[in-house]
């Protein structure tokens, strides 16, 4: 009986596990600390990648989740599924994108996250760009306007070439005024020939090319000629101009002279003038640094004298021909400002 037992026991052994002793107590500290290092290193973890996430942000749908099935659930969740419409275009309850970086990779601080408050260096920058762009677009449709209105200013001039000396604008005007109404004339000193040229603007391109037909006509004692112009004739400024029929009558003894050599002074002009064509009785020479010849104007006391000194037009004074032409401006006396 105890034989059968024993053999009972022995074959059972082979089928019983037996647990393994237990690790002393100092192992068992070593592994329960390493377990919680392992818990702590994970959870620091975790919390470093939520601290990275926006805690103001919105779930994130893509335009292109709007399907046919998804249709009737967004009509049904409304401003709740994502600020989605039943026709698959976005609502004004959709969630704002926040970045957590600007363009160029930089972070966005607290202080300009809210993109529609205006605030923070990015969104200044975006709006400094954007008046730029604004800027320039001006300006190049201001440059615009500007040549279109020059080329139809020119359109509407006519040159006019070989005019006696004794003409005047006002006949000028005269002559070409049966063309269309004449809105400037300009008559210019040629410093190559003893004869004078012409710009005369008209309002409106009918009138540049009826005035072509007057080619050939006599004025004075030559055939003027006419040509289409190349260039507009530069606006006077409203405040030159003569303001009194005093100021009207100066002008009929006064002269503009260009392409004068910087090295002829005031002394100078003055004592060619007056030998050439009578008495001087006022005379402003100007110029600057940025040409390389002066301008001035010269009034004589006599209107007559200003008659002779258009003939002087092609004349060396210096080293340059002069050109001389009736002056539109008349020379006013210069202001003494007073010390207060």
């Amino acid at each position: 009986m105890a034989a059968v037992a024993e053999n009972a026991i022995g074959a059972g052994d082979q089928f019983v596990r037996r647990t393994p002793p237990p690790p002393p107590p100092q192992q068992q500290q070593q592994c329960a600390r390493s377990s919680e290092a392992e818990y702590q290193r994970d959870v620091r973890e975790l919390v470093d990648l939520l601290s990275k996430l926006n805690p103001s942000a919105k779930e994130f749908i893509p335009s292109s989740y709007a399907s046919v099935g998804h249709t009737a659930s967004n009509a049904a969740a409304g401003p709740a599924a994502g600020g989605r419409r039943p026709n698959g275009r976005l609502s004004a309850d959709a969630p704002v994108f926040l970045a957590s970086s600007d363009y160029y990779g930089r972070a966005i601080v607290a202080g300009n996250r809210d993109v529609g408050s205006g605030d923070g260096p990015y969104n200044n920058q975006q709006t400094h760009r954007r008046k730029n762009n604004y800027s320039q677009g001006r300006r190049r449709f201001n440059d615009r306007v500007q040549r279109a209105q020059k080329e139809d200013c020119i359109r509407r001039t006519v040159y006019v070439a070989d005019i006696d000396l004794h003409v005047t604008e006002e006949q000028l005007a005269a002559l070409f005024g049966s063309c269309g109404k004449v809105l400037d004339c300009r008559i210019c000193g040629d410093p190559h020939s003893f004869l004078r040229f012409a710009f005369i603007e008209f309002a409106n391109e009918y009138g540049a090319r009826a005035a072509l037909n007057l080619g050939g006509t006599m004025l004075g004692y030559y055939p003027v000629r006419v040509l289409p112009s190349k260039t507009a004739i530069l606006p006077v400024n409203p405040t030159f101009l003569p303001q009194s029929e005093d100021e009207r009558e100066m002008c009929t003894r006064t002269v503009y002279c260009t392409n004068i050599d910087k090295k002829v002074t005031q002394s100078d002009l003055k004592e060619f003038f007056e030998f050439l064509c009578g008495e001087v009785s006022r005379l402003r020479l100007l110029g600057d640094n940025m040409h390389s010849t002066r301008i001035a104007f010269v009034e004589f006391v006599q209107a007559e004298s200003a008659l002779k000194a258009l003939s002087c037009s092609g004349r060396i004074l210096g080293a340059f021909p002069i050109r001389v032409s009736p002056s539109k401006t008349p020379v006013r006396p210069r202001v003494a400002h007073t010390m207060h």
